[in-house]
This record gives structure tokens, C-alpha cells and sequence, in this order.
């Protein structure tokens, strides 16, 4: 099974002819939809949920399949894109259900909060075979996890929660995503030396564009 890492909040995994594709949002390159047959939505933030290059998709896969929270919708009709609207198979916490052929957990819930409460939107996080994408999120789900996507960044982020979260979660391997925000000639070095050295536990980060087996 290969892990593909996009920019921002974006992975694949492929197994063969199976696809899927998880938090496509408004900075991930367009060869990440290549041959998708799944697209899991954690959430509806835009850096997750970019309607727009799912909607073309949709126009030329009519059996693409979009699974996320309700609120994704809402989202798609106020861009004015019902085709995906409809698409989408609402999921919720604790559901177990299937996506391009992988065995997929819905787990969490809330979005990690950023100030006064806010944003008070459901999040989803998806364990894939395995693979944990959290989200904007760091909660620990009790299924056990092969292969972490660690958040490195963003308004709701602290480094401290990061490292709990990982070492919480006790993963054969870490890898880092939502890194969007920070720079790659200092902010990836930080981040990296720091899990590296403190979250017990194999990380790499993998090059954009680029796999890795899991």
C-alpha cells in the first residue's frame, strides 16, 4: 500500500487499482485526482474541501463517491455545485464502512479549537487500513494505528499537543501533514527535530509528490 503526500492536509492511497484519496483542498495538485474512485472529507474548511476541482472530477467520474460529515453539503450548495452535494454519503462517528476498497473508521468529531470556541464545526477522522488522518484534530481514537499523519501546523496547532498526540497514540511510523503554513527551510526543520527526537517513534516526512510503502 502507497502513501502519497500532497500539499497541505492532501494524501492518497493506492493498493493496485484501488484509489482513494483523503482532504483535497485548495492547494493540492491536480495529478492527486488521477484515477480516484474515493475521496474521504474530514471537514469543511476549504484547505480540506476544495468543491471546485471535485465537482470537475465529478462531471467526468459520475461514480465518484465523497464521504465526509452532513455539512459537507451545505458547503457544496452555497458553491453552487449540487452534483457534489449529492454525491456525498454522510458518515458519522463510530461507522465502519468501506472506500475504494479499503476498511475505513470514522472516528473523533469536533475540531480542535482555535480561540473562544471557535470554529465549532464537526471534523471526522478516518483510520484507513491502518493509516490515521485525523484532521484538524488530535484525538485518540482507541483503534489501534500502523501509520500516523501528524497535523505540524495551523491556527488551532501547539507543538506540545503534537507531541502528546503522538506519543499517545503510540504509531509503527509518524508522518507529517497541514504543514501549509510553514516554511521549508525552517519551519520543516523545526518540526521534524522535534518529533524526531521526542515523539517515540519512526517519523519521516515524505516529499510532496512522493510514496511511501506502509
Amino acid at each position: 500500500m502507497l502513501l502519497t503526500k500532497y500539499t497541505h492536509a492532501c494524501v492518497r492511497v493506492d493498493d493496485g487499482d484501488r484509489r482513494l484519496l483523503l482532504d483535497p483542498g485548495i492547494w493540492t495538485e491536480p495529478e492527486a485526482f488521477d484515477g480516484v474512485t474515493d475521496i474521504l472529507v474530514t471537514h469543511e474548511h476549504a484547505d480540506h474541501f476544495a468543491v471546485e476541482p471535485i465537482a470537475a472530477l465529478l462531471a467526468s467520474s459520475p461514480e465518484l463517491r465523497i464521504y465526509g460529515h452532513e455539512s459537507l453539503r451545505a458547503v457544496a450548495i452555497e458553491e453552487n455545485a449540487p452534483a457534489v452535494a449529492e454525491a456525498i454519503q454522510a458518515v458519522a462517528v463510530g461507522e465502519t464502512f468501506t472506500a475504494a476498497g479499503f476498511a475505513v473508521t470514522a472516528v473523533g468529531g469536533k475540531h480542535a479549537e482555535t480561540y473562544d470556541g471557535l470554529p465549532r464545526c464537526a471534523n471526522i477522522g478516518f483510520i484507513v487500513d491502518g493509516v490515521y488522518h485525523p484532521g484538524d484534530s488530535f484525538f485518540v481514537p482507541a483503534e489501534p494505528v500502523a501509520t500516523l499523519l501528524v497535523p505540524a501546523s495551523g491556527p488551532w496547532f501547539k507543538l506540545r499537543e503534537a507531541l502528546d498526540f503522538t506519543r499517545a497514540i503510540a504509531p509503527q511510523r509518524a508522518v507529517p501533514i497541514h504543514d501549509r503554513m510553514l516554511s521549508a527551510d525552517v519551519g520543516y526543520d523545526n518540526f521534524d527535530g522535534w518529533l524526531t527526537e521526542k515523539g517515540g517513534t519512526a517519523y519521516e516526512r515524505i516529499p510532496l509528490g512522493t510514496s511511501l510503502t506502509v
